[in-house]
């Protein structure tokens, strides 16, 4: 039975163009030019969220965020304003969440619960699990389970984090370093990362890897990927969702979180 279509969210605002330097800009000017970056991101992100979790409250630590990125942002370094900002600000929405810990602790356990079961059954299997597949391994209906990855909307955006959920939590693919750095160090890292979720994200089933594609490097909405693939925004989600579980099983093995 195919899961309930949520109602669809607001559309999202056209990410933003951003000065590359703060040199001849004041603080209070450049968090003003800046405050389209927060809506971008905080829009982003309450996308995938329950309905209870307020938007404005998102804007506002990620307005925090954009005040700690112009006082920390130091232009010699060789990275771009713009690629700092949506780091800080994403990690401090993020941070923002957890604080409101607005996540049962039932349904992190099940999380847990689907996250593993994916994983065991791939080692098992040498290949991606199949929904029918999990369901049995955790002894659900297969109504069940797409049921509970609709309830999991939100609690995964943490699956492609470079750290525990105790950690910093930035997405790793916004974390990449600017190209531009010359630090090696910082170089050989964005290699290793960018070589690692390829590779992860290589590995999943051809639907979730689409949604992956497009919702993180092309950047589209989950309503845009639905139209795309024509299939509902709901299913989107479910896709997504499963999608991060799987992910987040991987990194862990490859020792890529905590």
């Amino acid at each position: 039975m195919a899961p309930v279509a949520e109602a669809a969210p607001p559309p999202e605002p056209d990410r933003p163009d951003l000065p590359d330097e703060v040199d001849h800009l004041d603080r209070e000017t450049l968090i003003t030019e800046c405050l389209p970056l927060v809506k971008f991101v905080a829009h982003r992100i309450s996308a995938r969220l329950p309905a209870h979790v307020e938007l404005d409250d998102l804007i506002h630590s990620g307005i925090l965020g954009l005040m700690d990125a112009v006082k920390k942002f130091e232009p010699d370094r060789g990275v771009k304003f713009k690629t700092y900002a949506e780091q800080r600000v994403r990690g401090a929405i993020l941070d923002g969440l957890r604080d409101l810990d607005w996540v049962p602790r039932s349904l992190r356990r099940k999380k847990k619960d689907i996250e593993n079961a994916y994983h065991e059954l791939e080692q098992q299997f040498g290949r991606a699990a199949t929904d029918e597949e999990v369901a049995i391994h955790l002894g659900v209906t297969l109504e069940d389970l797409h049921k509970s990855l609709d309830d999991l909307k939100g609690v995964t955006l943490g699956a492609f984090a470079n750290a525990g959920e105790d950690g910093e939590g930035e997405n790793l693919i916004s974390f990449v370093p600017d190209p531009d750095a010359e630090d090696p160090h910082v170089t050989l890292q964005a290699r290793e990362v960018r070589a690692l979720l390829k590779d992860a994200v290589d590995k999943l089933p051809t639907k979730e890897r689409f949604v992956v594609q497009l919702y993180y490097f092309d950047e589209l909405t989950m309503k845009e990927i639905g139209t795309l693939l024509n299939i509902t925004e709901s299913r989107v989600s479910q896709l997504h969702t499963k999608s991060m579980l799987r992910l987040r099983g991987r990194l862990k093995e490859r020792q890529i979180e905590g």
